[in-house]
């Protein structure tokens, strides 16, 4: 059984994979694994510049075997929802963190 590299999903190009390469996603499935969000989230914090939501659409698109156009078009409002929660549980965790430091 081969394993899927990055480079054969759709929408995702050599800077794509070599950003994601960056933070440990090697194959398509440790994306997968990983899930769009919580990489893009991760690209956002360890790259200069951060990425556009197009890359988040780009990721979704990878998983799904979709294009990005179609991801953004589609599903944009949800993933924005959801990308807000995920910023929120973030916030919530680093303040429970500090709480229990003190």
């Amino acid at each position: 059984m081969t394993t899927l590299q990055l480079i054969d999903l759709p929408g995702l190009g050599p800077k794509s994979v070599a950003c994601l390469r960056q933070i440990g996603i090697e194959t398509a499935a440790d994306l997968k694994a990983a899930g769009a969000i919580p990489v893009f989230l991760r690209l956002k914090k360890q790259l200069n510049p951060a990425p556009s939501l197009n890359f988040l659409y780009a990721l979704v698109g990878a998983i799904e075997g979709v294009h990005w156009l179609s991801v953004a078009k589609n599903e944009r409002w949800q993933l924005l929802m959801e990308l807000e929660g995920y910023r929120e549980l973030e916030v919530l965790l680093a303040a429970e963190q500090l709480k229990t430091k003190d």
